[in-house]
């Protein structure tokens, strides 16, 4: 999960955050961090849903096309710009 880091590698982290951030902040940072990631989550799944939403509505049959009337007067030709 974490590549190569070893338990060596975790502790010498652990130590840099504690002395950067001091004790007391990291459950603080730690919530934080944690409500982040929830929201996040929340609104990857909402973004999901939108999208999924317009898949529904393409089960519906197709639209029938207009009927056409056609006249007998001839189509005009289309102006030539050379």
């Amino acid at each position: 999960m974490f590549g190569g880091f070893g338990a060596t590698e975790m502790l010498m982290a652990l130590v840099v955050v504690l002395l950067l951030f001091g004790a007391k902040r990291i459950p603080e940072i730690a919530g934080s961090f944690g409500k982040g990631i929830k929201e996040f989550k929340k609104n990857m799944n909402e973004a999901k849903a939108e999208f999924a939403a317009p898949a529904e509505h393409e089960s519906l049959p197709p639209a029938q096309p207009r009927s056409v009337q056609h006249d007998d007067a001839p189509e005009k030709e289309p102006r030539r710009l050379i």
